[in-house]
């Protein structure tokens, strides 16, 4: 990656509305909703690369996948133990780097359509671009390396606030 380039970065363009299930999950969960640390960047360094691959590798392999609408119940934001959909896998990715010591303000519940339909990944603000931690892939990638079309994110300055992700 370069940090040269302007694309290893989001955009954020004013403020968007909140997925409508995250907004019960911050109430639920308010430290996975609040920007404490106010990192805006984290500094990429290898073992903190290793750290964001062993996590993503982890949660990828520990939870099985499964769709809300698929046990015929609403969309439900939530950390899992056994079993999920993407914004559960991002959640626990979350987590489990709160819990190693990285700040909530530079890990962003990111929302993305493929093919029209709505996924939820984990976005990672590093000094070397925005890294994208994903359900459908083992790799870790900078966004811009993606297929996705990025919608909004979490804002890394105010609680339960959601930003929009200039295309």
């Amino acid at each position: 990656m370069h940090t040269s380039d302007s694309s290893a970065m989001m955009a954020t363009a004013g403020y968007a509305f909140a997925p409508p299930a995250a907004r019960t999950f911050c109430a639920r969960q308010p430290r996975y909703c609040s920007p404490t640390g106010h990192v805006r960047e984290v500094k990429l360094t290898d073992r903190r690369m290793a750290e964001l691959q062993a996590v993503n590798s982890s949660v990828n392999a520990r939870i099985m996948a499964r769709n809300d609408s698929a046990s015929g119940s609403a969309d439900d934001w939530r950390i899992p133990t056994r079993e999920g959909d993407c914004e559960d896998f991002a959640i626990l990715k979350k987590s489990e780097l709160m819990k190693r010591g990285w700040p909530a303000s530079a890990l962003l519940l990111t929302v993305a359509t493929l093919g029209g339909a709505g996924h939820t990944v984990l976005t990672v603000r590093t000094d070397k671009g925005d890294l994208i931690l994903d359900n459908r892939s083992g790799a870790v990638r900078n966004w811009s390396q993606t297929s996705y079309r990025y919608f909004a994110r979490q804002s890394q300055s105010q609680s339960g606030k959601w930003m929009r992700i200039e295309s």
